[in-house]
């Protein structure tokens, strides 16, 4: 957007990742909880884990999509405003509305892929 590193972009990013960690940490938990409900049945099988993985991440599907589209519909006036003080705001406001749709992808397909795949990993060796 044609914003210099300053430190107002720096204070976006370190927005951004707070957001994108914490809501990858409650997507791990609910991962974690969905295999814990299949775990009491008996051993794991690949299905188990898949399946788990699956529900865990069904159940923070919209969670995820309110908390994005709460931070984008808050933050997007502040790109498109031209009065005094957007100078300041707008570096701030765009890496966090740009990453957002990011974090999005990676907390909604890249954690429960990672979480099946190192959960099955650790099946195999026990």
């Amino acid at each position: 957007m044609g914003f210099n590193f300053s430190v107002a972009v720096w204070v976006g990013y370190i927005a951004l990742f707070g957001i994108a960690v914490e809501t990858g940490v409650v997507m791990v938990v609910y991962l974690q909880e969905a295999l814990d409900r299949r775990r009491e049945a008996g051993p794991l099988s690949h299905q188990d884990i898949e399946t788990a993985a699956i529900e865990g991440a069904v159940q923070r599907l919209r969670p995820k999509l309110m908390t994005v589209a709460v931070v984008m519909l808050s933050l997007a006036p502040i790109l498109w405003e031209s009065r005094i003080g957007s100078d300041v705001m707008k570096p701030i406001a765009a890496p966090i509305v740009g990453g957002m749709l990011t974090s999005t992808i990676h907390v909604l397909i890249l954690v429960p892929v990672f979480f099946a795949i190192l959960n099955e990993r650790t099946r195999e060796h026990v």
